[in-house]
Order: C-alpha cells, then sequence, then structure tokens
C-alpha cells in the first residue's frame, strides 16, 4: 500500500509540475503584460520602467526559475494591477464560486445517478430511451448555449429569474441549473452503463436463479458493484468545478474565480492567472489521487501492482 501511495504522489507532483510550467509559457508567448496594462498611449520610458519593476525584462528562464522557486516557498505571487498578493484575490472568489459548484454537484448526484439506474433497469423501454436523448441532448449542448437559453426564457420572457449577479439565491439558481445538466447527463449514461455491465455478469444470474428477490439482487450485488467504476466520473466531476465555472460565471455575471481567470487573462495579470491554473489543477489531482487510492482499498489487485 506504500508503494501504491508513493507512485501516485510522485505522479501528482509531476502532473502540477507540467502544469505550472504549461501555464507560464502559455502566458508568456501570449503578449507583453506591460502593453495591455499600461495601454498603448503611454511613453516607452514608464513601459520599460514597467517591465523592469516586474521582472520582465530579464530572460524567459529566469523568470520561470525564479517564479518556480516562489512556489515552492509559498509565493505565487501579486497581481500586476494593483499590487495585492495573487492568493488573497483567488480566495476572496472561492466562497462565491463554492456557492455555485456545491449546489450544481448536488443536482448531477441527484439527477444522474437515479436516471441512469432506472434506464439500466429498464433497458431498451420507452424510459430508457426518454432518459437517453435526455442525457444526449444535454451532454452536447454547450453551457454557455443553455445558459443563454435559460435567461432568454426564464429572465426574458417569463421574468421568474434574475438574468445576472449574486444579490440573493434566486440569482444562483440559473447558473446552477447550467452547471448541473451537463454533468447529470454525463453521470446518468456512465452510471446506466456501469449497471448494465453489472447486470448482465454470472453471479448476478446466480443469484436470480437461487430465488433471491429482484430488488435484494439490485441492491445489495448490482448497485456496489456498478458504484466502483462510477467513483472515477464523480471523482473527475469533483476536481473540475473549479474550471467548470469559467463560462458560467462569465454569462450569469457571477464574481467567482471563473470570471476572475477570464478577467486576469484579459488583462495578461500572469500571477493571478496562474495561481487559478494552480488552484485548478490542483484540485483536480487532489480528486484524483482520492479516487486511486479509493480504488487501491476497494481493489487488493492494485495495491499489490497486479492491475492489468
Amino acid at each position: 500500500m506504500l508503494r501504491f501511495f508513493t507512485i501516485r504522489l510522485l505522479r501528482a507532483a509531476v502532473t502540477l509540475t507540467m502544469v505550472v510550467t504549461f501555464a507560464f509559457l502559455v502566458l508568456i508567448a501570449s503578449g507583453d503584460p506591460a502593453d495591455i496594462i499600461m495601454g498603448s498611449d503611454a511613453p516607452p520610458e514608464a513601459i520599460e520602467a514597467f517591465r523592469q519593476a516586474w521582472g520582465l525584462d530579464r530572460p524567459i528562464w529566469v523568470q520561470y526559475l525564479s517564479y518556480f522557486s516562489a512556489i515552492l516557498s509559498g509565493d505565487l505571487g501579486r497581481s500586476m494591477r494593483d499590487g495585492r498578493d495573487a492568493i488573497v484575490l483567488v480566495a476572496e472568489r472561492i466562497p462565491a464560486t463554492l456557492a455555485l459548484t456545491l449546489p450544481a454537484l448536488a443536482l448531477k448526484l441527484a439527477l444522474g445517478i437515479p436516471a441512469g439506474i432506472y434506464a439500466a433497469l429498464h433497458r431498451n423501454s420507452m424510459a430508457d430511451r426518454a432518459v437517453m436523448v435526455l442525457a444526449v441532448a444535454g451532454f452536447t449542448i454547450p453551457s454557455f448555449v443553455l445558459g443563454l437559453l435559460l435567461v432568454l426564457v426564464f429572465a426574458v420572457q417569463l421574468g421568474w429569474l434574475p438574468s445576472g449577479g449574486q444579490e440573493s439565491w434566486r440569482h444562483a439558481i440559473l447558473p446552477v441549473i447550467t452547471l448541473g445538466i451537463g454533468g447529470a447527463a454525463v453521470l446518468a449514461r456512465f452510471t446506466r452503463s456501469a449497471m448494465l455491465e453489472v447486470l448482465g455478469q454470472p453471479y448476478i444470474r446466480t443469484a436470480s436463479a437461487k430465488g433471491v428477490a429482484w430488488r435484494a439482487v439490485v441492491s445489495h450485488h448490482a448497485l456496489p458493484n456498478a458504484a466502483i467504476p462510477t467513483v472515477t466520473i464523480i471523482g473527475f466531476m469533483v476536481g473540475s468545478l473549479l474550471a467548470g465555472a469559467v463560462v458560467v460565471e462569465s454569462v450569469f455575471s457571477w464574481p467567482g474565480v471563473g470570471r476572475l481567470l477570464v478577467t486576469a487573462v484579459a488583462n495578461r495579470d500572469l500571477a493571478v492567472v496562474q495561481c487559478i491554473l494552480l488552484l485548478v489543477a490542483a484540485t483536480m489531482i487532489t480528486a484524483n489521487l482520492v479516487v486511486d487510492l479509493l480504488y487501491g482499498l476497494l481493489d487488493p489487485r492494485l495495491r499489490s501492482g497486479k492491475e492489468g
């Protein structure tokens, strides 16, 4: 088990390093932050002074080593826009993002898992086909399109809900639904496939042949075994909570981490962008690490390194 845990930690460390490096290189290659922040009308002397003050005049490899060593020491840099610590700016937006993503995750689980189970237990029925049609539609419609449609119907035409902002809990309804629908569709399809695979196993037929009630077969044998692969997709959803809110927060003018990321990218605010990407990557890596550890606990073959 120690070897299993160590390998996963090393993989997580390598992945996090690659994300940090990729984010740094992409942002550096996307343009000079001094030109964006200072503006095109600023005199060359002011732009050069800005670049020197923030170390942008140094070679890229020197900037990278300085940035990476600062991360290792816990310093995620300061915003070039207002000089505040990047981690403080991001931390201020996290509660707003969690106010959307956590209810959206609950909505995904509440809709997706029961729908997938029901569809699997009624395979090839009209109900199964209806669930799958809705799941495909929910999965294929982009979140920004779905969000705009919800605003058009419920905010503009019907006037039932506000179209954006964060003044009350009513402002969160449309963005939560927008975030939840796509994940629920994916979870429904995945749960249905996992259930169908388990229901086709010999031990399910054996239990039924022995006279065990079908309800007991499903609850005691099918559901626990189908839950094991479903942990993977749930872990991915938990890890992508912050990343998934970027588009939705922009559509609904929600003041969360996702909207801050869009603004920081437009302003070439390197420290803030890198801080958010690091947070997103760390969240996803942690979620995947937890899933791997759960697999290791559930399947002894993984702990012994005999996975196929």
